[in-house]
């Protein structure tokens, strides 16, 4: 029996999480409002990698076509001595049970903003929310509403998480990171990850020409958390000044750069409290290792709405959910923490390492991806 139709559906953030979860619930006919904080559905230029665990959510939402015209069907990762540039091994992507794409996060935005346009949820931009209360109703610019469900969705300075616990103090990574998007035509559909001492790049293509950027550098000064400072691309070169000529000369090309700390968060220890429940980044902040904070979120909000429909008794629903989610969540951010160190190594362990991975691509080069059979081979939609 379906238990979301009828039901009133508040989504606190317009993210991919929060819009994932807004065309979930309203394929179940529920009634469903987002409530963005921004003037429009959009993204600062970044790229995003979806994975076949996550896109296996987005075709059972009826996006697989969408995803094929506006994104790069990925062929393979490419480990690199970042200092020579020679690559280290290649491990082939293009017999995954499910497609992995390289897509542009304000491409995968907009075709999510229009299928939940189409299928009559409601987006309220430049909606600020407020004066929460215990009984689920909070306050916006249009009045006051009370549904019968909030997600917050509102990413790691979530609103909504202070609703549900008291968030805990997270803790610098001793790692900050740079973004940045260049033009650059005719790259093969590769994801590169450029290692060198205490530092890596990870470089693939999007759509358009363009390749997108993500640089990782160990060091003690921290900076504030989130996407959105600007720093001065020579600060970004200066970092790498040791690279090879090919991820120099890339890095050469960067007009425009972002810094942020890299700070560890905890699983939140609970997802729900009375009407309130959180999902992706909300929950459960994941670092940049494992390319895997937006593949989490879609699965999260699949998974919320698939409990909440079989389910009348809500803080049931909620506990499903949270029971189904946060193993697996907790294995993922675990893995990611741990390719940060590798990415990383100095010395005799940097050798060795290189030395390891040009042997597995030589003689075992499935091997490397059947380690992650457990991420990408999980289905939640089954």
């Amino acid at each position: 029996m379906s238990h979301n139709g009828g039901r009133n559906i508040a989504i606190i953030g317009g993210g991919i999480g929060g819009l994932t979860a807004a065309l979930s619930f309203a394929r179940q006919r529920a009634n469903v409002t987002v409530y963005e904080q921004a003037p429009a559905l959009t993204e600062v230029g970044a790229g995003i990698q979806i994975t076949p665990n996550a896109m296996r959510v987005l075709t059972r939402l009826d996006l697989a076509g969408a995803m094929a015209a506006s994104c790069l069907r990925a062929e393979a990762v490419e480990p690199v001595d970042g200092l020579t540039g020679k690559p280290l091994a290649r491990f082939d992507l293009s017999d995954q049970a499910a497609p992995y794409y390289f897509c542009h996060r304000a491409a995968l935005i907009d075709l999510l903003g229009r299928a939940c346009e189409a299928i009559g949820v409601r987006i309220k931009l430049d909606s600020r929310i407020e004066d929460f209360a215990d009984d689920g109703s909070f306050q916006t610019s249009d009045g006051r509403v009370q549904p019968d469900v909030t997600i917050g969705a509102d990413g790691i300075r979530s609103v909504t998480r202070k609703q549900v616990i008291v968030p805990e103090q997270p803790f610098f990574t001793g790692q900050v990171a740079w973004r940045a998007v260049i033009r650059k035509a005719d790259l093969p559909p590769v994801a590169r990850i450029w290692m060198l001492p205490r530092r890596h790049v990870v470089t693939y293509p999007l759509s358009k020409g363009r390749v997108n950027m993500v640089a990782v550098q160990a060091r003690s000064q921290w900076a504030d958390e989130g996407w959105h400072h600007q720093d001065d691309p020579g600060n970004l070169r200066a970092a790498f000044s040791d690279a090879g000529w090919e991820l120099k000369g890339m890095l050469g090309e960067v007009e425009t750069t972002h810094l942020w700390g890299l700070f560890r968060h905890n699983v939140a220890k609970s997802w729900y409290k009375g009407r309130f429940v959180i999902l992706g980044d909300a929950a459960h902040p994941t670092l940049p290792f494992l390319a895997q904070g937006a593949n989490l979120a879609i699965e999260d909000a699949y998974v919320l709405a698939s409990c909440c429909d079989a389910r009348e008794d809500l803080p049931l629903a909620f506990g499903e959910y949270q029971v189904k989610r946060h193993a697996r969540v907790s294995r993922a951010i675990a893995a990611a923490n741990t390719n940060a160190r590798n990415y990383h190594l100095t010395g005799l362990r940097r050798d060795v390492a290189h030395s390891g991975l040009r042997l597995m691509g030589r003689f075992a080069p499935g091997a490397f991806l059947r380690r992650l059979d457990w991420l990408y081979d999980h289905d939640v939609t089954a």
